[in-house]
């Protein structure tokens, strides 16, 4: 998450400036800042290749013409400035798409390769679908004050991950909801199903609705993270820089160029080009993300990944367009990307997917259908049930995470439902202390370790036996506190004692409930991974739904003994009764 107030500000007033200018579209000034920071991008790494050529005493060949370089017609002044951006620099950067390919089926992107480089690389996912893309930057000075912050914010020396949190931070302006129900998922949420899927160098990793390609971003800065030299991951000022040195120069080329692969059904290519953009400020340098339903009868691949990760749209049904593949009667879209997800693992492939809750517990025939599919042909390996307010200010959908192996089986199944997950579940999503994510990750990863089970269990035994006496004292106090209240009710004005006697008491219950509350949050926490049998999940209609079987603690409740309370009644009502007396006394006289 971009931590630099000076970064967030100068993105800030990018949005302003861009919205000021009539861009009030989201995605419209996501896209044009895209652009501008591309541009700026190409310019430094022709910069970088020039320096390198010097110092190596080499002729150096530009790959870009001089005036059509950032530096070049950046210091134009009014409308030159716009003219030259519009009418010379934006067609050449459509060019780059190479046109006379342009109306072939893009899945042929990544046979194609960009004319005029060194090396035959694979025609970029951005490249091609800059061919129709619009400059609507319309107002010079805009343009002016945009690139004049561009460089201030000095991208060329930021490492790695601060140039993709400075893009994601704008990717957060995202303000409403995506198409057919589709929202943005939270970066925090993206990396912990990255780390529990554990995707490793060598596998061929999938988004089959990828949006802005958050979870192949992530996915992608794991692999590195996970193979760079830990004496080099941090830099005096405890900044991370994954730059994955571990890693073989086949892995590398292998990840930047074959590993990650995306799609979406974006006809406007607005989505296409963002995600492809995020993709390559993050160093994938070409992206392979593909205009294509993955749930139509176009999308034919199958058995062609090793992992997928994905949020797909939470709503919206299909048409007769559906791939045949697909059961025929199901058209909800959150089911029929579990088929298609299945459809396109290798045996032994692994998921992690984003469903709303009624997928978990759908009593239509199509929804236990899909929950059977999962248990009896494959392995669902865990389940994490998250709290509503994850999707906040988006929507306030329940959802959890379902992980899976394909064509593996197993007799039980990992729960976790989560309460926190170390944001506000309000539409603020401010950040707080309860946080569940890091022991989510610690369960997952030890959850077949006997002995991290058995303290736990350990650990949940002594703090019933510490809660006992606690919860105890507080059944007494409750006691006295419903007496008192009573005595206080009917005693005379100037006796204060009954009410001196309840404040005692209910600060002392106050202090009695601030002891128990951190042992009971323990507890309450400890009992957040549980374990259910596949039978059991079976004989209950295959539901998912963690609040089902989660064991909760319940507390003992304060229950006045009717005689008491009827003994009470009766000298309340003699109370009254002596009252109404001495008022008509009063009335009388």
């Amino acid at each position: 998450m971009l931590t630099s107030s000076e970064l967030k500000s100068q993105v800030d007033d990018i949005w302003d400036r861009l919205w000021s200018a009539g861009l009030s579209l989201p995605t419209d000034s996501i896209e044009q800042f895209s652009y501008l920071l591309f541009l700026k991008r190409l310019d430094d790494g022709e910069n970088k290749r020039e320096k390198d050529a010097k110092r190596r005493n080499q002729i150096f060949e530009p790959k870009i013409p001089t005036e059509l370089r950032w530096s070049h017609w950046r210091n134009f002044e009014g409308a030159a400035i716009l003219k030259h951006v519009r009418d010379e620099v934006f067609p050449w950067l459509r060019s780059l798409g190479n046109p006379k390919d342009k109306d072939k089926d893009t899945e042929a992107a990544d046979s194609k390769t960009l004319e005029g480089s060194d090396n035959e690389q694979p025609l970029s996912s951005f490249v091609l679908y800059m061919q129709n893309a619009e400059f609507k930057i319309s107002k010079a000075a805009t343009l002016i004050e945009v690139c004049k912050i561009i460089d201030r914010m000095n991208i060329a020396e930021q490492n790695q991950d601060v140039q993709g949190d400075l893009y994601e931070y704008l990717l957060n302006k995202l303000s409403s909801a995506g198409r057919n129900g589709q929202f943005r998922t939270p970066r925090h949420i993206i990396r912990m199903m990255v780390e529990m899927i554990d995707p490793q160098p060598k596998e061929r990793i999938g988004d089959l609705a990828a949006g802005t390609c958050g979870f192949l971003v992530n996915a992608y800065e794991y692999i590195l993270e996970k193979h760079t030299n830990p004496e080099g991951l941090y830099d005096a000022e405890g900044n991370k820089h994954p730059i994955g040195d571990l890693l073989s120069d086949a892995e590398r080329k292998f990840l930047k160029t074959e590993a990650l692969t995306a799609y979406d059904n974006d006809a406007g290519m607005t989505m296409l080009r963002i995600g492809s953009m995020n993709l390559m400020l993050h160093g994938i340098e070409h992206p392979r993300f593909f205009l294509m339903d993955t749930l139509s009868k176009n999308f034919e691949a199958e058995k062609f990944l090793d992992v997928v990760l994905m949020n797909p749209p939470f709503t919206g049904k299909m048409d007769s367009d559906v791939n045949p593949a697909l059961p025929d009667k199901c058209k909800k879209t959150e089911l029929l990307f579990l088929y298609q997800i299945l459809r396109s693992l290798e045996m032994g492939g692994r998921c992690a997917v984003i469903v709303p809750d009624g997928v978990m517990f759908g009593s239509s025939k199509q929804h236990q259908d899909i929950r059977k599919k999962l248990l009896e042909e494959n392995r669902l390996d865990g389940v994490v049930s998250m709290p509503s307010g994850v999707f906040k200010p988006y929507a306030g959908v329940s959802t959890a995470v379902l992980m899976f192996t394909r064509g593996a089986t197993s007799d039980r199944i990992w729960f976790y439902d989560m309460d926190h997950d170390g944001f506000s579940l309000d539409d603020k999503r401010q950040a707080v202390s309860e946080n569940d994510i890091p022991n989510i990750l610690e369960c997952w990863k030890r959850r077949f370790d006997d002995d991290f089970n058995a303290q736990r269990e350990r650990r949940k035994l002594e703090i019933k036996e510490l809660l006992k006496p606690l919860k105890s004292q507080r059944l007494d106090l409750e006691r006295d506190i419903h007496r008192l209240k009573f005595e206080d009710a009917i005693a005379p004005e100037d006796d204060d004692l009954p009410r001196l006697a309840l404040e005692s008491a209910e600060q002392n219950l106050k202090e009695l409930s601030e002891k128990i509350a951190p042992l009971q949050n323990e507890i309450n926490r400890l009992n957040r991974q549980f374990w259910v049998d596949r039978a059991l999940v079976k004989s209950n209609k295959y539901d998912l739904s963690a609040s089902r079987y989660r064991v909760v603690e319940q507390d003992e409740v304060f229950y006045e003994l009717p005689e008491i309370t009827t003994g009470r009644m009766l000298k309340l009502e003699s109370f009254i009764a002596a009252e109404v007396r001495e008022l008509e006394q009063l009335l009388e006289s």
